[in-house]
């Protein structure tokens, strides 16, 4: 087995990416504090041609260096847009259409693995703050609670390592 080169992976250019259909899934960051977190957010929106980013509350902006340090280029592909009030933003996208489904643990939350998705509907994934998680006023806007099961000692996971882990189940249900 030999390790493919970047320039044999096909990937898109910006252009081409912002032209591609996109997934019917946008991402809420709620109140976000890492910068690391925010750009490893946008280069997993890439990977996987997320609509739009929504970077709420505290959560930075684009351009900063500690964003495209592991953003690499993502800030330049993926829509984005700033938003005061992430519940403001979340009744907004429920009343366009979007499924709203906050990550966190909370009763009567749905475990990743056992959510069901329709691909004709669109979604919206809010992620929380790296200490507080999502605002209980957010959570209470939501249609519904998505939780990833675990297994060890700790009782959560980073919010960059979150966003990864639900984009693909949810991309990969869509498009199963």
């Amino acid at each position: 087995m030999r390790k493919l080169k970047n320039e044999e992976l096909d990937r898109l250019d910006v252009e081409a990416f912002k032209e591609a259909e996109k997934s019917p899934i946008v991402i809420v960051l709620d109140n976000i504090r890492s910068l690391n977190n925010i750009g490893s957010v946008f280069r997993t929106s890439d990977a996987f041609l997320i609509e739009k980013i929504y970077l709420c509350g505290i959560t930075a902006q684009p351009p900063h260096k500690d964003i495209r340090k592991t953003a690499l280029g993502a800030t330049e592909s993926v829509a984005w847009e700033y938003k005061e009030n992430t519940v403001d933003l979340v009744r907004t996208l429920a009343e366009d259409g979007y499924t709203v489904l906050s990550i966190e643990q909370a009763e009567n939350a749905i475990m990743l693995n056992e959510l069901k998705v329709d691909a004709a509907k669109k979604y919206a994934l809010v992620f929380g703050n790296e200490v507080k998680g999502v605002s209980q006023d957010v959570v209470d806007a939501s249609h519904n609670v998505i939780e990833i099961p675990q297994y060890g000692t700790k009782h959560s996971l980073n919010i960059s390592v979150s966003a990864g882990v639900v984009v693909w189940d949810l991309w990969s249900k869509i498009n199963a």
